[in-house]
């Protein structure tokens, strides 16, 4: 499994095509480097960019804990499938991404490529910068979530 790490500022062109930065590539530990999945993400204004083994583990966890006859869990399964588009990286090293999901998040010229461990956000630079937590916040948050989880021998 690849692990992003960094925040790379980019721009989109009038295509929607954006360079995938030089850092972000060497990231990648899949055995098909210049395949994603992208698609909305379910908290947040941005996209998601998925390494195409790291999309397929991510519907495995949805077949196991799904079932398609459940109709609530059928509408959970169509929504998180909306959307969702396999992109490709060119010859150029760049990424088309679909206008409809660009629309969708409100992404204009200005994005940051954020690597979050096994996957990329993509978001508009002015929502990404304002959504920064301050370091008081961040340092609460992290005692909330870590503060109480016994530590385990490494």
């Amino acid at each position: 499994m690849s692990t992003f790490i960094g925040d790379y500022e980019c721009k989109i062109d009038e295509k929607g095509r954006v360079l995938f930065p030089s850092s972000l590539r060497r990231q990648v530990s899949s055995a098909s480097p210049d395949r994603f999945v992208v698609k909305k993400d379910i908290y947040e204004e941005c996209l998601v960019l998925y390494p195409l083994e790291e999309w397929e583990r991510q519907t495995e966890i949805i077949r196991r804990n799904t079932n398609p006859y459940n109709r609530e869990h059928n509408l959970f399964i169509r929504e998180f499938f909306r959307g969702t588009a396999e992109v490709t990286l060119d010859s150029s090293g760049r990424l088309l991404l679909p206008k409809r999901l660009l629309d969708m998040v409100g992404i204009g010229r200005d994005i940051v490529m954020v690597g979050m461990n096994g996957k990329i956000e993509i978001w508009a630079k002015e929502k990404y910068d304002a959504s920064q937590l301050g370091s008081a916040d961040f340092a609460n948050l992290a005692e909330r979530i870590l503060g109480l989880a016994p530590l385990k021998d490494e």
